[in-house]
């Protein structure tokens, strides 16, 4: 800012213009850009450059050089330091920006040809930012007419261009001929490259936007902002694949002599999703790109859902493998950098799955329960509230947290801001699909094993003849005959004291109903707890309603199993579909196809071979 001159030496057009200042210096948004604003003095600037009746020009240099001999009053000087501000912020020197292309040089280099009128290409410029001013309502924008506006800068260039000279508006210019944009020359070129007024310009509105948010709610301080917020911040601003997860979530601080919860639990960093808070201790000892490395790890906790993808494993381990593919990632991204303490990195799990990285450590627990995350040694980073219900509404925020990630995908790669690896690219993709209920899933498992039944055609029973041709005997079409148990399944229901009537019932239904629909004539019913009680063969129709569940005992599930498989009456081929909550045996040994299906919440001891549906009360 220009600095003052003494009140008793100022005319009143220049105390105006000072008034004016202040009020910028003061405004929310453009009280937080630090960009020059000069007066210009009459010797050196005013000649050929500040006429009458222009109030300012935007250098492409960097500078803002204001008239003080025009009268304005101070509302009109704030509007005219903005207007010159966003020109700067919103790039309009930049030649990439304005209508051209590359022209190919005989070297083989391509170099930028501008090909526009730069005073249409200052009147579009002008009008897109007075939109702007109008929108965000600062005081005395006046919107543009309805047909001059449009998305973007080139397509308010376009619009003028079906208008002759006479046409074109010039009140929205600050200057009095409508040419308010100077270009200095090659020198301010470079000079304005080594400056990135938009990346300014993006902080200092998440950070207005934010103070509004803050005031709304309640809290306003002016106290100095920490170092998390600040890395926080840079993620807003500079990371578009992560900004809007970061904008949406609040940083507590922990540690010696915070309020907060849990102060000695967490020793770096810990996020509850549903509560949409990251935990930080402020006594880590980190710097600010390790800030940046911790930050982003939490954010894609939430982004992925592997709050909600856990399915029933256990949680830490679940958590470990979660880390190991995050940190992985953002080695390979290269954001901040990653801690000594905490930060779980092995180069030989480069391009496993979270799902796969479990399978491995849950291969050996007892060597694999000690990993070190952000929270702490054994400790989960995802708070065990993420799992639980909250006055947030899980589908919502999931919801949120899919789409704020796709969202930051397509710009990050739309504009080209760094490197992001194949494998989250997949992962957020597939996010952003609809997940398949797990009744569809089951669904396509009997249609995998039973297919319909088809008809064929038979003279056996024929049918009717045509009237037109009463002496030729036509077939009918009937439907194949099939040995009863060359088309049926085993189920094995586990019947222990930890299965609940209702989860039994739900998942008995849902066999019922699609067993009906494939035609499948008889199932073959085990019960199991401490033993197993055979029930025989029975119809679908029968199983959900008139079956005595026995047992209510432990559960152990290879008795039952070795019984289908070693009799005779039950086919060689046929698959087995084995309904409990998990608490069974670890060393299960199913030779035939088989599928289990599992209350949402609960995991079996062991990866399975077979297929696992999480069935879940609707």
């Amino acid at each position: 800012m220009a600095k003052k001159k003494a009140d008793d030496k100022l005319t009143q057009n220049e105390q105006n213009l000072y008034a004016g200042m202040d009020i910028i210096k003061d405004h929310r948004l453009f009280g937080k850009l630090d960009i020059g604003l000069n007066i210009a003095n009459r010797g050196k600037y005013l000649k050929g450059k500040l006429n009458k009746g222009t109030a300012a020009l935007t250098c492409e240099s960097g500078d803002i050089l204001l008239n003080p001999d025009e009268s304005r009053t101070p509302g009109q000087w704030a509007y005219i330091i903005a207007h010159c501000m966003l020109h700067l912020c919103f790039g309009h020197f930049e030649s990439e920006k304005m209508p051209g292309f590359y022209e190919e040089q005989k070297d083989g280099s391509k170099k930028w040809t501008e090909h526009c009128d730069r005073e249409r290409w200052n009147t579009a410029c002008d009008i897109y930012i007075a939109k702007f001013l109008a929108d965000i309502k600062f005081p005395g924008a006046d919107p543009p007419p309805q047909e001059l506006t449009a998305s973007d800068e080139r397509k308010i260039y376009d619009l003028l261009c079906g208008k002759s000279d006479s046409e074109r508006p010039f009140i929205f210019s600050t200057a009095a001929h409508g040419k308010d944009m100077f270009w200095n020359g090659s020198s301010a070129s470079f000079w304005r490259r080594t400056h990135s007024y938009a990346a300014e310009f993006a902080f200092a509105l998440a950070d207005s936007v934010r103070s509004v948010i803050d005031e709304a709610g309640g809290k306003n301080d002016n106290r100095k902002k920490t170092v998390q917020e600040k890395a926080a911040e840079w993620f807003i601003a500079h990371y578009p694949l992560l900004g809007a997860l970061a904008s949406a979530f609040r940083i507590t601080e922990v540690g010696f002599g915070s309020a907060a919860p849990m102060n000695a639990d967490i020793g770096v960093a810990a996020i509850n999703v549903t509560e949409r808070e990251i935990y930080v201790n402020t006594a880590a000892g980190l710097d600010s790109e390790e800030w940046k490395f911790v930050l982003a790890h939490e954010y894609l906790h939430a982004g992925l859902m592997h709050h909600e993808r856990c399915e029933g494993r256990d949680p830490y381990l679940w958590n470990v493998a979660c880390d190991f593919v995050i940190n992985g990632w953002l080695h390979e991204m290269q954001i901040g950098k990653m801690p000594v303490n905490g930060g779980l990195y092995d180069e030989s799990l480069k391009g496993c799955s979270a799902e796969e990285i479990y399978d491995i450590i849950v291969s050996d627990i007892r060597r694999n329960s000690k990993y070190q995350t952000f929270r702490g040694n054994s400790k989960c980073d995802i708070l065990d509230k993420g799992y639980a219900e909250s006055k947030y509404k899980p589908v919502t925020l999931d919801d949120f947290c899919r789409s704020a990630l796709r969202s930051g995908l397509e710009y990050h790669t739309e504009k080209g801001r760094g490197y992001i690896p194949a494998g989250l690219i997949e992962e957020i993709r597939a996010l952003s699909e609809p997940p398949i209920p797990w009744d569809v899933e089951l669904a396509k498992w009997f249609e995998d094993h039973f297919e319909p039944v088809g008809k064929k055609r038979t003279y056996a029973r024929p049918s009717r003849r045509q009237s037109s041709t009463p002496d030729i005997p036509r077939p009918s079409y009937v439907t194949e005959e099939i040995p009863e148990h060359s088309r049926t399944y085993g189920v094995i229901i586990d019947t222990s004291g930890s299965m609940s009537p209702e989860d039994i019932g739900l998942a008995l239904g849902a066999v019922v109903s699609y067993s009906v629909e494939r035609e499948v004539p008889l199932v073959r019913v085990v019960f199991c707890d401490a033993a197993a009680y055979d029930a025989g063969w029975i119809r679908p129709d029968d199983l959900a309603g008139t079956v005595e569940v026995k047992g209510r005992g432990g559960t152990v599930i290879q008795p039952a199993v070795d019984l289908l498989e070693r009799d005779k009456d039950f086919p060689k081929d046929g698959p087995i579909l084995i309904i409990t909550d998990g608490m069974i045996e670890k060393d299960l040994t199913v030779h035939h196809e088989h599928a289990f299906m599992l209350p949402r919440g609960y995991s079996l001891p062991f990866r399975a071979r077979g297929k696992v549906f999480y069935f879940s009360r609707r």
